[in-house]
């Protein structure tokens, strides 16, 4: 009898990074649950495109969870506070109105959750430090730390019958590297969403953070961008 093939956890907001680890741990081999987390963002364009991909990545289950977080607030995606708009790249080092509090924190924990339950020790995160518009969420030393946590958090953990790690594949990468790394693995990025303002259309808006650092990382890369309207 074949031996099962190891299960990982992936968060998967339906953006190009977190398409990107999925595929990715697709590649090495994984049973990948895909874990999204609607938790209150401006729109449900990422959620829908999050679908798309869990279907086209073959996930092995695509989970979906509500976490209202427009109850505490305190970001532009959860609240009712302008968008920094046509921002530089290289003037995206602070930590910006579009950082929501411990969002990585409470997906993390979510997906820990999961990973416990369906026998799971790697979590892939999405997370990039280069163009990341300055989250501390997204820090190599604050995904050490939570892995930490998590042995010492965890029945599995503290059992000794689970080494969890989180996996942050695209750490390290710029956004054109990120876009080579998907085309190489053969990722459909016409499928995703990264706006945070959609227009009418729907077409992204091309000035929020996160539409800057897109255009810019296909432009570097070469390649025209498949989600764009023509």
């Amino acid at each position: 009898m074949a031996s099962e093939r190891r299960r990982a956890v992936v968060l998967s907001s339906g953006g190009l990074d977190s398409t990107t680890a999925l595929a990715i741990a697709r590649a090495e081999g994984f049973d990948c649950y895909a874990l999204t987390i609607d938790y209150g963002q401006r729109h449900r364009l990422e959620v829908e495109a999050a679908r798309r991909v869990a279907e086209a990545l073959g996930a092995r289950e695509h989970a979906l969870i509500a976490v209202d977080l427009r109850r505490f607030g305190g970001s532009a995606l959860t609240a009712d506070l302008p968008l920094p708009i046509d921002r530089k790249p290289d003037t995206m080092t602070d930590i910006p109105i579009t950082y929501v509090p411990a969002r990585n924190t409470v997906f993390l924990a979510l997906a820990l959750a999961w990973a416990e339950t369906v026998g799971a020790q790697d979590i892939f995160i999405g997370a990039n430090v280069l163009d990341s518009s300055g989250y501390p969420d997204c820090r190599p030393e604050y995904l050490e730390a939570f892995e930490r946590m998590a042995t010492l958090a965890t029945r599995a953990g503290v059992e000794g019958t689970s080494r969890f790690r989180i996996r942050a594949p695209l750490i390290t990468l710029t956004k054109a590297d990120i876009v080579r790394r998907a085309m190489e693995l053969g990722v459909d990025l016409s499928l995703t969403w990264s706006c945070y303002d959609p227009q009418p259309g729907p077409r992204p808006c091309g000035g929020c953070d996160s539409c800057v650092l897109r255009r810019k990382g296909f432009a570097e890369a070469g390649v025209a961008d498949p989600a764009l309207p023509d």
